[in-house]
């Protein structure tokens, strides 16, 4: 078998909806939905081993956390296990007073009592059943017409009054999903929900909640939320209910068809954490609100610590977070080349120099500070990186600001590095190339004992020091307009060592009393060759002497 070079012979486009006066494309999002974490349920359905006790006990503690109300925590009629969680979870008291607890179930009187049970004696829960209504479902699998489908939908809305009944004290609130729903014919759908609610009579004060899944994401999401607004706008009683979404990622827009739904007047998402789910997984919870986010819209959700997040899910579900998952995965905020590297660089410094708190870096829509993520990690260094990636590292681990033309410099002994490593390049890495390139940790032929600094009758600055040259100290002086021009003197005078300073800059590495400075030295010799000389003292004029000593060992 290949593929088909016609395929329309085997596929079909999906059908439009007759929606010409759509109003969602005009539509922004300007407020947090309600959230369903269904990572529980079919998150856990679709684990190749599904959580045990302890897993599921963790992922729920994990989703109170970080702020979810509602959390649909299994399918109870599935098993002794499930049963089991759930009513721990009731019995030992582990569900908070405002977080709602919710369970699915098909639409069959055995199952729904089984559900009722699990749930007895909680504050609140929320009761899902549903069945399918789609045509294939319809044709193929169940060899039913529509009145018979609709039936099974009513039917099970009376299962859920009357076992509703036998347990009072709680709040009870019915969700129902005609599932297949992005599959089906919208008006359909509207017939099976609008049965469903003439038996249940919800309320404005106390809604039914109608599920509409993307069971199989079988189109582009504009027409997905061309449905949603279809079925909005056709309803009846509106009011009474709401909607929520629940997609999947077959076509890879699971996020874009929830995002686009709500525009389209829905007001609830389902989905789990980094996207788990059936085949392609479901939509994200964790790329939905974190969307919002960068909008200036608060998703009621709180991921301020992304990486125990994310540890918490890969232990319960055994399954890795793509290092390239928005937000979350490890590789978001890494820049590789070099003129992404350059771009983040600066606007980092604009950052810093903004008189306001909005966010405004290239590359990054998103500070990763806020996700709990150090700057550290935003920049690394390869083969592919430019003088920007490692100039980026070595101020951010050891705090030298290294100058625009001495990064040039130093860029070829970086990239030598990574070129014969063939790796990422740590900071460890970048780090000792530096001290070898310039000296720091080899024996200097030109190496510093003492010195003072005067200042001559004609206004002249005179460098008196003790120098240690092959093991000998020898007691040197020069004379110039500063103490660098001082120091090149006494190199010339007494060493016969000719370089001119070409360029000369100097920072403090840190703040406070124990905070070092840092001297770079541009040098060019009488060949008209350039090098470089770096100096590191607690004492900045001290690390100026120690970088222009540093140019003349180069030199040597």
């Amino acid at each position: 078998m290949t593929m088909l070079k016609n395929p329309s012979a085997k596929y079909r486009a999906f059908p439009q909806i007759n929606l010409p006066d759509r109003q969602w494309p005009s539509r922004v999002i300007e407020k947090a939905p309600r959230w369903l974490s269904t990572d529980m349920r079919d998150g856990n359905q679709s684990l190749i081993d599904p959580m045990d006790a302890e897993k599921k006990a963790r992922f729920f503690d994990l989703l109170v956390k970080i702020g979810l109300k509602e959390i649909e925590v299994g399918f109870p009629s599935a098993g002794a296990t499930e049963y089991d969680f759930i009513r721990g979870l009731v019995d030992q008291g582990r569900i908070p007073d405002d977080v709602f607890v919710q369970v699915l179930t098909q639409s069959r009187e055995d199952l729904i009592r089984s559900s009722f049970e699990s749930l007895a004696g909680a504050k609140q829960a929320i009761v899902h059943v549903y069945n399918a209504v789609s045509p294939l479902w319809r044709q193929v699998v169940f060899g039913m017409d529509k009145a018979d489908v609709r039936k099974i939908a009513s039917d099970g809305a009376k299962f859920l009054r009357d076992q509703a009944a036998r347990f009072p004290q709680t709040d009870w609130h019915f969700e129902y999903s005609p599932e297949t729903f992005s599959t089906a014919e919208v008006d359909f759908s509207i017939e099976c929900c609008e049965a469903v609610m003439d038996v249940l009579q919800p309320t404005v004060d106390h809604p039914i909640i109608l599920n509409l899944p993307a069971t199989v994401e079988a189109s582009t999401a504009n027409i997905y939320a061309d449905q949603i607004e279809y079925f909005c706008r056709n309803l009846p009683n509106r009011d009474r209910a709401v909607i929520s979404l629940h997609t999947h990622n077959d076509r890879g827009t699971g996020v874009a068809a929830a995002e686009l739904g709500l525009m389209a007047g829905a007001d609830r998402v389902e989905g789990c954490l980094f996207g788990n789910g059936e085949r392609t997984g479901n939509c994200c919870l964790v790329t939905v609100g974190l969307n919002l986010y960068t909008q200036g819209i608060d998703p009621e959700l709180d991921f301020s610590n992304i990486d125990e997040v994310i540890q918490t899910v890969e232990y319960c579900n055994q399954l890795p977070v793509h290092p390239r998952h928005p937000y979350g995965g490890e590789l978001v905020f890494t820049a590789f080349s070099g003129s992404h590297q350059d771009a983040i660089k600066k606007g980092f410094a604009a950052q810093e120099k903004r008189n306001d708190d909005l966010w405004s870096v290239p590359y990054l829509p998103i500070d990763p500070a806020d996700l709990g993520r150090s700057y550290e990690a935003v920049i690394r260094v390869n083969s592919q990186s430019g003088k920007g990636g490692f100039a980026w590292v070595l101020e951010q681990d050891q705090g030298l600001k290294l100058p625009k033309k001495m990064q040039a410099h130093f860029s070829r002994h970086v990239q030598e590095l990574a070129d014969e490593l063939g790796r990422e390049l740590q900071a460890a890495d970048i780090w000792g190339v530096f001290r070898k390139t310039y000296r720091l940790d080899a024996p200097q032929h030109y190496q510093l004992v003492d010195y003072e600094e005067t200042r001559g009758n004609d206004g002249a600055r005179i460098f008196a020091g003790k120098i240690e040259v092959d093991g000998k100290v020898r007691s040197v002086s020069g004379r110039g307009n500063g103490l660098i021009s001082s120091v090149v003197a006494t190199l010339k005078d007494g060493f016969a060592v000719d370089i001119d300073v070409s360029d000369y800059s100097e920072h403090a590495m840190g703040s406070g009393s124990n905070a070092r400075a840092a001297a770079y030295v541009e040098c060019v010799l009488p060949d008209g060759r350039t090098i470089w000389g770096v100096g590191i003292d607690e004492d900045v004029a001290t690390a100026s002497v120690r970088a222009v000593l540093s140019a003349a060992n180069a030199a040597s």
